[in-house]
Parts: C-alpha cells; structure tokens; sequence
C-alpha cells in the first residue's frame, strides 16, 4: 500500500481577520486578549493581521472566546445550511433532556406555522 504526502498548508489570514473582527465588535484591545490567552499583543496582531499559525490550545481559546464556527474556514465548500444543521447539532448535543424538549417544542410550532401558511 502506498500512501501519499499531503501537501495542502491551511492559509489561517480568514480565520484571524474574523478573529480580529470579532474581538473589535467585543471592545476587547489586543492587549487585553493577549492577557487572557497569557500571550504577547505582538503575538495577537500576528494572528490577527499576519495570518501567523497559533497552537493548537490558542487556536482552541480564540475560537471558542469568540464563538467562531471554523467549518466556513477548514470547509469551505460546505453549504450554509449544512453547516447551520451542524452547529445546531453541536449545541444539541450539550443539552440536558428538558432543553431538548423545549427545543423540540418550539421545532414543532415552527413547523405547524409554515404549515398554516402554506394551507
């Protein structure tokens, strides 16, 4: 069996511009995130504007910090409603079972509105 090299290098300039677009739109400085992710603001401005590659655990906090899906990044040919099922998914699946009844109730009323429109 042969295998063979991949050679594809992740261009991480989007995934730092929304970074930075985000951490504007929070009011947080890059100082104050550099603090937060115990880090230098240099460093922060190199994510954010240089696409400079963070480890994975910075990577992790950021993306998190600032609730970014990172499928539009690492998929970029994934269709919107696929990747909005998907992050619907993901907070699913954290719930406990009277949220999920709750979820599933405003589903269902979502559902027999559009029905009744339709009719």
């Amino acid at each position: 069996m042969q295998f063979e090299r991949d050679e594809r290098k992740f261009d991480f300039h989007d995934i730092g511009r929304e970074i930075k677009r985000k951490r504007e739109a929070s009011g947080m400085t890059q100082e104050q995130l550099a603090c937060i992710i115990d880090r230098d603001p240099r460093t922060v401005m190199y994510h954010e504007n240089d696409g400079q590659h963070p480890s994975l655990n910075i990577f992790y906090q950021l993306v998190t910090r600032f609730d970014i899906s990172v499928d539009q990044f690492f998929y970029p040919d994934m269709s919107a409603d696929d990747a909005c099922k998907k992050r619907i998914n993901i907070m699913l699946s954290s719930m406990d079972e009277k949220d999920l009844r709750l979820v599933e109730t405003i589903i269902r009323s979502i559902k027999e509105a559009k029905e009744t429109e339709e009719a």
